[in-house]
């Protein structure tokens, strides 16, 4: 994938995950895309509490990878290169 189609896509990704972005701000925390592979596995960074949290491979999984997957089907996978997630 060219330089401006990863940067088009991350920008898609991170328009997606505007839709998990409040239930994280309820409890102080937040996140952010870091990276996406040619084969559109994602790379996010845990913000604030949920840098902490033990619920954030839940997050991960049930909220963040789901939505992700199901906005753009390409994603095959999303994982947090910090914290517990």
């Amino acid at each position: 994938m060219s330089t401006q189609e990863k940067e088009l896509l991350i920008l898609k990704i991170d328009e997606a995950l505007n839709d998990i972005r409040p239930h994280l701000a309820v409890d102080g925390g937040d996140i952010e895309v870091v990276d996406v592979s040619d084969d559109y596995a994602v790379k996010v960074k845990w913000l604030g509490n949920c840098q902490t949290c033990s619920m954030s491979v839940m997050t991960m999984k049930a909220g963040v990878e789901q939505t992700l997957k199901s906005k753009i089907p390409q994603v095959i996978s999303v994982e947090a290169v910090n914290g517990v997630g």
